[in-house]
């Protein structure tokens, strides 16, 4: 009897753990898709006023601040379904985002260095949207 109550106690634990773990995760992802929007903010401020330069500047602005707008919501999903839903918009802004970038470079409006960091937190964000995404269909069973 003590040995299945102390089993059940370490199960107990382990799915606290977990929980704290997932908690932790979704309030980093949180704090990284905002500070990511601000940093697309301040990188859209920079680009040149030229014409490819202001539809850049438009459409990344309106995908990279999305990514944490979209994440918020996701957050406030009514179901699984919901949450894998909005999550898959979280995937696709971040994916334009980068889109965005590789252009800003390509085209000659600034250097790969000059946004590197902030092209490379966009595909971290990405590969933990994904993630989460995966372990959310695992949940739908």
């Amino acid at each position: 009897m003590n040995a299945e109550r102390g089993t059940g106690n370490a199960e107990l634990g382990a799915r606290n753990a977990e929980g704290e773990r997932r908690v932790m995760a979704e309030d980093e992802l949180r704090k990284r898709t905002k500070a990511f929007a601000l940093r697309v903010i301040k990188l859209a401020n920079a680009l040149p006023n030229t014409p490819d330069g202001r539809v850049i500047r438009d459409q990344l602005l309106r995908c990279g601040t999305s990514v944490g707008a979209n994440y918020r919501a996701a957050k406030r999903a009514k179901s699984n379904a919901d949450f894998i839903n909005k999550m898959g918009t979280v995937e696709e802004e971040a994916d334009e985002s980068m889109y965005w970038m590789e252009l800003i470079v390509e085209a000659g409006l600034m250097s790969e260095k000059q946004i590197s960091d902030l092209y490379n937190e966009a595909d971290e964000i990405l590969a933990m949207t994904v993630s989460s995404i995966k372990t959310a269909r695992k949940r739908k069973g």
